[in-house]
C-alpha cells in the first residue's frame, strides 16, 4: 500500500509522469512492496525554497506506506527517486528532499488492513 507524493518545481508533461511512476513502481520493489497497489501524485510547478531560496528545479517526495522497512531500504530507495527525478527532469539530488512515513492503519475498498 504504498504512496509516493510529488511536489515538482518544474512543468511535467503526461509523458514524463507517465514514465516516473513507472519507474517508481520499479523502484517500490526495494521496500518489499509491488507495484500492484502503487498509489503516485504529482504536484508540478511547485514553489519550494532551500537555505531561503527559491529552488529552480527541486522535489520533496513523500513516501507512505503499511507498515515499515529497514532504513537501508529507504537509504536505496532515496538513490533511486534522486536518480529518476535527475533523469527525468534534470533536478539535482541535492535539491531533492525525500521523507518515509510508514502508517499502521491503512483503508481501502471500504475496510482497513
Amino acid at each position: 500500500m504504498p504512496f509516493i507524493d510529488s511536489k515538482i518545481t518544474v512543468p511535467v508533461t503526461p509523458e514524463k509522469k507517465e514514465s516516473i511512476k513507472s519507474r517508481f513502481g520499479e523502484a517500490v520493489r526495494l521496500l518489499n512492496k509491488s507495484e500492484t497497489y502503487l498509489m503516485v501524485g504529482f504536484e508540478d510547478n511547485y514553489d519550494l525554497y532551500m537555505g531561503g531560496n527559491k529552488l529552480e528545479k527541486g522535489a520533496y517526495v513523500s513516501v507512505s506506506l503499511f507498515g515499515n522497512a529497514p532504513s537501508s531500504a529507504y537509504d536505496k530507495m532515496t538513490g533511486e527517486i534522486c536518480g529518476i527525478l535527475s533523469d527525468e527532469l534534470g533536478i539535482p539530488g541535492d535539491k531533492v528532499y525525500v521523507t518515509y512515513h510508514g502508517v499502521n492503519d491503512w483503508g481501502w475498498n471500504g475496510s482497513n488492513f
